[in-house]
């Protein structure tokens, strides 16, 4: 496999400065070790006028083999003669884009302690790839290459024999990019684009893959006009990973097409967002009191409805009072974010075994949360419309029926206090509602008696004498047994 780099220069910028900006000597010829052969780097050309860079990589086919378990390129069940016949010495690849990553690591980055405005500023570049494995033809080579700013995309189809050429042409490409670009993003580019247009990977794609295309793809993949093929291809169509990529470059999108920060707008299951000034200890006081409440309570099976990313279900863990958790929330990104904190890939068996995260809504019932202990809506209902809180409350209160239910919710009253937060404005966009303590307390009292409940009130935060405290909870006690209780008590 065979790529070059060339760019031109001046005496005053001289093009042998691509040789600071690779961090690989251009009076050098180097040698990089990778795990499915060898990357060369040499220069066939270093003047003050043009400099090229070229980066061969040597494919070890045994090492190749026997990494792949015998499956051939992608794992393919049905690919065993590619372990003897395949181009995978010659045509660009997944393996010539992680050799690009390996041996350019810091290029990619974009760093250059030595010049780091060179590295900042676009340069002239010009790159080619003599044999390219293009699923799509030239087309698909333009219409992913053109819109990344390159002045010149380049695709000629390779016939598959000159002597035959009614034998049409191979699904191979000359590639030849021209254009003045920052050097790292033509790498993370090519880094990404390379296996997309091959349209197979020699090796498993992992959930880390998504983090690693998010972060090559940064700055350009989230506005591209084929960013859904991108993201599907280059993650081996693994439909999961692929939504979860294109949810999380959506929120890219509109962070930028909002002059935001990606935080600013996926908020709404950010629950240290209460004030600026604040925020978390708040959250900190809350999860407190809830686990305090819980403890009074008894509870060691304890359901967290909205659990979001996962913050009390953490808090849960690590008590061994609580024998069994069960995180659920609607959005299967927060659920992602939550299986990330709580790192249950790596948490051990038993473990593991204590907690449950699970996907659903709050307005249905579900068979799935009956029998427990405790149940937990803390900071939930404020995001619901008024019209559909009824329903969330017979599916909690009415169906699932916990021995005891928590719900913390925003004390409206408390806002003034907030020095950051315009007056008449709810501390969260995505608040339907805010209530006084009047207001929750008619809410809560109506609940309890229609479901067969008691109800206390426990304030969380500072309690002030004029306006209450932040955070207001209800604790509701079942007072009236089911029907299948009241049963098995006869």
């Amino acid at each position: 496999m065979f790529l070059t780099i060339s760019t031109t220069g001046n005496e005053q910028n001289p093009a042998t400065d691509l040789g600071f900006l690779l961090h690989k000597h251009p009076e050098r010829a180097q040698a990089f070790s990778t795990s499915h052969g060898t990357a060369h780097v040499l220069y066939p050309e270093a003047s003050a006028e043009r400099c090229t860079a070229a980066l061969l990589l040597e494919v070890d086919p045994v090492a190749l083999v026997r990494r792949g378990k015998g499956k051939g390129r992608g794992g393919a069940p049905d690919a065993a003669l590619a372990q003897y016949v395949n181009d995978r010495p010659y045509a660009a690849s997944s393996l010539l884009a992680v050799a690009l990553a390996k041996v350019f690591k810091t290029a990619l980055h974009g760093v250059c302690q030595t010049m780091p405005e060179r590295a900042a500023a676009p340069l002239p570049l010009r790159i080619e790839v003599p044999a390219l494995p293009a699923r799509g033809g030239a087309d698909l080579v333009r219409a992913l290459f053109a819109p990344l700013g390159w002045h010149t995309v380049e695709a000629e189809p390779v016939t598959l024999d000159e002597e035959f050429p009614e034998w049409g042409d191979s699904r191979y490409v000359r590639l030849v990019l021209e254009g003045e670009l920052r050097l790292a993003d033509a790498l993370n580019q090519l880094y990404v684009l390379l296996p997309v247009l091959d349209d197979a990977k020699h090796y498993w794609v992992a959930p880390d893959e998504v983090d690693k295309l998010l972060r090559a793809g940064d700055g350009w993949l989230a506005g591209h006009p084929e960013r859904q093929l991108i993201t599907a291809r280059y993650l081996s169509r693994r439909w999961g990973l692929t939504r979860e990529a294109t949810e999380r470059l959506e929120l890219v999108r509109l962070a930028e097409a909002e002059g935001l920060e990606v935080e600013d707008v996926d908020n709404a299951v950010d629950e240290t967002s209460d004030t600026e000034e604040r925020p978390v200890p708040l959250a900190e006081q809350r999860r407190e009191a809830i686990l305090a409440a819980l403890h009074t309570a008894g509870a060691a099976r304890v359901l967290d409805l909205g659990c979001g990313q996962g913050q009390l279900v953490q808090s849960l863990l690590k008590d061994v009072r609580f024998t069994e958790i069960v995180g659920v929330d609607v959005s299967v990104r927060a659920l992602t974010v939550a299986a990330r904190r709580l790192r249950l890939d790596r948490m051990g068996e038993r473990q593991a075994a204590r907690v449950t995260l699970l996907q659903g809504s709050l307005a249905y019932t579900d068979k799935r949360l009956a029998g427990y202990d405790a149940a937990v809506l803390s900071e939930v209902i404020e995001h619901l419309d008024l019209p559909r809180l009824p329903a969330l409350e017979y599916a909690v209160f009415g169906s699932a029926r916990p021995r005891t239910v928590l719900v913390t919710t925003p004390n409206v009253e408390y806002n003034v206090r907030w020095e950051s937060l315009p007056a008449g404005h709810v501390r969260h966009g995505d608040h339907r509602f805010e209530w006084t303590r009047e207001e929750f307390r008619g809410w809560a009292a109506s609940v309890a008696g229609q479901y067969g409940y008691g109800v206390e009130f426990t304030p969380v935060g500072p309690d002030d004498p004029e306006v209450g405290p932040p955070t207001q909870m209800a604790v509701f006690t079942r007072t009236e047994a089911t029907t299948a209780e009241k049963e098995d008590q006869a």
